[in-house]
């Protein structure tokens, strides 16, 4: 059995590259196998065993500050680097994956290098495209063309510098194949796929409590509320909807990040319940009529995998992972900003659409499976460990 050393960049936040790290740790933990988690947290008992499974949670001192919200960033991460060395020496691991360039990444991405240990990398995030999001407010500053050039420069240069940390890895890992492609391109290293899972027990139609006196058609949005999430198209869409004639709906958003107050402000009929987790959050899934999710950033979307597992059609963009998870006229549409509000008034103004969609959502997300996920991750492994005892 390959003894693997995980260092997620999150674990216990709410977002894909922690949702994904606990399904890992809790398919080792079912499989028995061999396998070390590093990680953040609060945890008072930093080390922890279970079987083969074991657990290095260390916490993030006072200067961490806020990538954003829920994200924090320790510049003195590497004080716990005696903690580590000595946790990984003692458990001897074949492999070290890491997630990304955080703190917990780069040392274990270093450590990897340290004690000649093969790394396998997952890219969970595109972080070149969220570097030009965030830019964006220095460079409203210009005018329009040196704008859109000087965008331009930062993605591509926060790509070169990406790519030059996930190529110190051996092996790759993204949610989708237009990634995988990427990846392979700029590191010349091998890459493969890494989807995620869904429970489909928890996330399912039989959830749905809709009430005699509810009225009108919920939209739903799971996510952090922020600018990359391109959450500022919901409120275009509540405006094209109502321009052609539909109001008898509201919005259902779910979950944090700093456009909250501005959505608060600009969609007035919403519900805003917060972060919501397990039952909660598959109840809210389950009441929704339309999932629309507006991002041109992520890499996969386990959001729109839940709602389609709910029973919820969804409407995405035709950038990034999401796109490769709806089946457009069957599961929901692809749809650009543009006809984004169209494609979801089609969905509501045809009851016997709207009812095959949710049909075919669920049996889609029926045929994912998290232990499919990783098993093919283990797979990927084989070769980087045969070419390391080659060698």
């Amino acid at each position: 059995m390959t003894r693997v050393a995980y260092f997620p960049d999150s674990f216990h936040e709410i977002n894909g590259v922690a949702h994904t790290s606990r399904h890992f740790e809790d398919y080792a933990r079912r499989r028995g196998l061999p396998f070390l988690c590093v990680r953040a947290g609060e945890r008072r008992e930093a080390l922890a065993k279970e079987g083969n499974l074991t657990t290095l949670e260390l916490p993030r001192g006072i200067l961490s500050f806020a990538l954003d919200r829920g994200l924090q960033f320790d510049p003195l991460w590497a004080r716990h680097w005696p903690d580590i060395v000595r946790t990984v020496q003692d458990f001897r691991p074949e492999i070290i994956h890491i997630t990304g360039p955080s703190e917990v990444g780069l040392l274990g991405a270093w450590l990897a290098h340290r004690l000649k240990i093969p790394l396998a990398a997952s890219w969970h995030t595109n972080v070149h495209e969220y570097a030009a999001l965030r830019s964006r407010w220095l460079l409203e500053r210009l005018p329009a063309q040196p704008s859109a050039r000087a965008a331009r420069s930062v993605e591509a240069t926060a790509l070169r510098i990406a790519a030059w940390f996930y190529g110190k890895a051996r092996v790759l890992f993204a949610p989708n194949l237009e990634l995988c492609r990427l990846l392979e391109h700029c590191t010349g290293r091998p890459c493969h796929l890494m989807q995620r899972g869904i429970d489909a027990r928890l996330f399912s139609p039989e959830r749905r409590q809709c009430e005699p006196s509810d009225r009108g058609f919920v939209l739903g949005f799971v996510g952090r509320m922020s600018v990359e999430k391109n959450v500022a198209l919901l409120v275009r869409v509540q405006r094209e909807l109502e321009a052609l004639g539909l109001r008898d709906f509201r919005f259902r958003i779910v979950g944090q990040g700093k456009e909250e107050t501005w959505l608060r402000q600009h969609l007035p009929r919403a519900e805003f319940p917060g972060i919501l987790r397990g039952e909660a959050l598959a109840r809210a899934y389950a009441g929704m009529d339309v999932f629309v999710f507006p991002s041109h950033t992520d890499t996969f979307a386990n959001v729109v995998l839940e709602a389609l597992a709910s029973g919820v059609p969804a409407v995405v963009t035709p950038d990034g992972g999401p796109c490769s998870l709806v089946r457009h006229g069957k599961t929901g549409f692809v749809a650009s900003d543009a006809d984004f509000a169209r494609a979801i008034a089609r969905i509501l103004g045809d009851p016997m659409l709207h009812t095959l969609m949710r049909e075919k959502a669920r049996a889609f997300a029926m045929g994912a499976s998290w232990d499919a996920v990783f098993d093919g991750v283990y797979a990927a492994y084989e070769p980087v460990l045969a070419a390391a005892k080659a060698t």
